[in-house]
């Protein structure tokens, strides 16, 4: 081997050697390139997944925020319906009040007027003493030849409008005892 031959060979493993370490050097900076572009990637998906937690976050919050006024909207319902309750019980309390006050004045009539009848019946053919608690006279009590008059500008339906015996029509207040004297010209 001569010497020109060998410098051809070592001329040429030089070369090689250049080639491998150029590709070496492409493929490391197409390898740099794919990881920061699967980083930025990485990135770009994070950051999605941070802003769709931050929505469903947000939306449980507004669910939550929605579930505690619901909460307190129904104790708000319940605590109303305590009070229309003890108004429905205090407004029974004072009906019944008022039903035995009205009861009471019509048996002091019935004991006054001297034209009623002393068996314990009242003008109407009612027995005043009957009351059952629902604001009307018992009705199995009542003469069965009485003709209820008929009033047009009152409401009949469930007893509502109908005055109670008794009492001042257009008030809530009983009517004063009826004296014998009362109404008479001498």
């Amino acid at each position: 081997m001569d010497t020109a031959q060998l410098i051809w060979i070592i001329v040429a493993i030089i070369v090689v050697i250049a080639v491998v370490a150029v590709i070496a050097a492409l493929g490391r900076k197409k390898a740099a390139a794919r990881a920061e572009a699967q980083r930025e990637a990485d990135r770009r998906r994070a950051g999605e997944l941070r802003e769709t937690a931050q929505a469903a976050d947000l939306q449980a919050r507004e669910r939550d925020a929605a579930a505690l006024k619901a909460q307190a909207d129904a104790e708000q319902a319940q605590v109303e319906a305590e009070k229309l309750r003890l108004q429905a019980e205090r407004h029974n309390a004072d009906a019944e009040s008022g039903h035995q006050q009205a009861q009471e004045h019509l048996r002091q009539a019935a004991d006054l007027d001297p034209d009623g009848a002393r068996d314990g019946k009242a003008d109407s053919g009612r027995n005043d003493t009957e009351w059952q608690g629902t604001g009307r006279p018992d009705t199995a009590s009542a003469d069965a030849g009485a003709v209820p008059e008929h009033r047009d500008d009152v409401r009949q339906e469930s007893g509502q409008g109908v005055p109670e015996r008794g009492t001042v029509s257009g008030t809530d207040t009983a009517a004063a005892p009826r004296r014998p004297d009362d109404g008479r010209t001498t």
